[in-house]
């Protein structure tokens, strides 16, 4: 992944992989054939959009729209693209066509979409590209991936912002299970999006100004035997800068406060005192520990609360703990109530209010199971299910042509959902008295747009009995241009301003199309005229059959 500093933007250059060739070599093929056929000034426009919500709900986050314009920016064939290109396909292809290639650009694209980081549904497409037919039908490939696993990725970790709720902090620890590192540092951006509020991801901090965050592993606890293996024992007092020794300070409280957590010293492991000594003078404006190693009852809580004592003795405040394994509901209690003893006995109302990080293959089942268990966590490390999206791997955008000089095109199929919908087309959510979002509407771009306090008639695309009247009282309209004219001619958000948008997005919904069980489902229609628009082109493309 090569990104660096762009100046221009703010933000990070496009991945360095991302380039012409990340294709499919059916669009190339293609691009000759219409080179072939003289249909080099033909202009088409292009819908990219999907069919079924991901991971059972009822809504979608749609991301990636900036990378999409990054590409726009950089499209050019490289002579190294070209000449591969030529030892790839046919000698018979003329050098002309290179030639044509070569000159390639997006300067005459337009490309209108959805605010990034809105909330959007199936069948409304999240962009629409116009241009040149063979120019855009080279894009197609390239922007499917750039905005499919991110929105995949960025609606997974909004499930999981809404169940864990927003008291308790989310935190990516999937970098090491993702696939591969383009997949580690798109889940690391497009979760924050979502609304994680860090990474364990220390590149993509830096590439994103992500907030990165992190501990140990056990791997540092079982590096230490004993005491005997503590190199420094002391550390510097914070305000008066006298040193102390901490491993003296750590045993004394750790025989004071045994007893009333219900421990054993003598069970408790020496080794892994000595490491969380030895991490706490490294970090002791920062210590957080991991003390599920050995034994999370008998050894770390006493061991960590020892050396956190130490600590404040000297003036720091330890962060707190984080477990990753065993019956995270019951162990999280535990350990709320042994700090808040703590803070008690001590007088020291912070000690109460450490922070308590649980890991260990959390998915959005086990957040829920914990909230009715009443937890005590106030920060999930979420890895594997987050950045694999393990409940659905793939969202399934697609990129299908729906007008050609003009003229409108339809795709048919015995799977009415996989039916396009044709032509150039705008689309307006219409929101009710409440403030909710009632429907998404889709029109021909030919339409007047529709007014608030007039009624609108809605229909389903398919299904010529579902239909109902809607009398809006807010109207947006969902498309901006973002490409013209070979720039970006909207400005693009940060993204801290694209994750604020998706919280705000997803305010406008119901609770119920939100839910995580048995989500009601968000309505999408279209307009009379486009009903009456596209069963007329069903009909004369469809081949009339004959019995005999």
């Amino acid at each position: 992944m090569s990104a660096d500093e762009d100046t221009s933007w703010g933000r990070t250059r496009q991945n360095g992989v991302v380039q012409p060739l990340l294709t499919d070599l059916y669009q190339i093929t293609m691009a000759f054939a219409y080179w072939k056929s003289g249909k080099v000034p033909d202009r088409a426009v292009f819908d990219l959009f999907f069919r079924k919500n991901p991971f059972q709900g009822e809504f979608t986050i749609f991301a990636g729209l900036g990378e999409c314009l990054k590409f726009l920016e950089k499209f050019q064939y490289s002579n190294s693209d070209i000449e591969y290109l030529k030892s790839t396909l046919p000698a018979s292809v003329e050098p002309e066509f290179y030639e044509y290639l070569s000159n390639l650009t997006a300067q005459d694209v337009t490309l209108y979409a959805i605010e990034e980081g809105s909330v959007v549904f199936p069948r409304v497409p999240l962009i629409r590209v116009e241009g040149p037919l063979i120019m855009i039908q080279l894009l197609e490939t390239t922007l499917l991936t750039l905005v499919n696993y991110a929105s995949l990725m960025a609606t997974n970790a909004a499930r999981y912002r809404m169940v864990a709720g927003k008291n308790v902090s989310l935190l990516e620890f999937g970098l090491r299970r993702a696939q591969g590192p383009d997949g580690g540092l798109s889940a690391s951006k497009y979760s924050y999006i979502g609304g994680f509020d860090g990474t364990s991801n220390v590149l993509a901090g830096k590439l994103f100004g992500i907030p990165v965050k992190g501990t140990h592993a056990h791997a540092y606890i079982t590096s230490f035997t004993g005491v005997e293996d503590l190199k420094t024992k002391s550390l510097q007092h914070k305000h008066t800068g006298e040193a102390y020794d901490l491993l003296a300070l750590a045993c004394y409280y750790r025989d004071s406060i045994a007893s009333e957590l219900g421990a054993l010293v003598s069970e408790a492991s020496d080794g892994e005192l000595a490491a969380l000594i030895s991490f706490a003078i490294a970090f002791p404006e920062g210590f957080m520990a991991l003390v599920d190693t050995y034994d999370v009852k008998r050894s770390g809580l006493l061991n960590f609360c020892a050396v956190a004592l130490a600590l404040a003795e000297l003036g720091y405040h330890a962060v707190g703990i984080r477990i990753d394994s065993g019956d995270l509901a019951y162990l999280s209690t535990t350990a709320r109530e042994v700090f808040e003893k703590i803070a008690h006995k001590y007088n020291l109302p912070w000690f109460a209010k450490l922070t308590i990080v649980a890991s260990n293959d959390i998915n959005e089942e086990t957040i829920l199971s914990l909230n009715e268990q009443g937890h005590k966590i106030d920060c999930f490390g979420i890895g594997t299910h987050l950045v694999t999206c393990q409940r659905q791997p793939a969202l399934g955008c697609v990129y299908k042509m729906v007008e050609i000089n003009d003229q409108p095109r339809i795709k048919l199929s015995q799977d009415v959902g996989k039916v396009t919908m044709p032509g150039k087309k705008n689309a307006y959510r219409l929101y009710g008295a409440d403030g909710h979002a009632l429907i998404d509407l889709l029109q021909r771009s030919i339409e007047d747009p529709p007014q608030v306090g007039q009624k609108v008639l809605c229909r389903h695309p398919f299904q010529e009995s579902k239909r109902a009247y809607v009398i809006p009282t807010r109207v947006e309209s969902l498309y901006k241009i973002y490409w013209q004219d070979g720039k970006v001619c909207n400005p693009l958000p940060t993204l801290e301003e694209t994750r604020n948008r998706v919280q705000v997005s997803l305010k406008t919904l119901r609770n119920d199309h939100r839910r995580n069980l048995n989500p009601t489902p968000y309505k999408v229609a279209v307009s009379d005229e486009l009903y009456n628009f596209i069963h007329d082109l069903w009909l004369q493309n469809a081949p009339i059959g004959e019995l005999s």
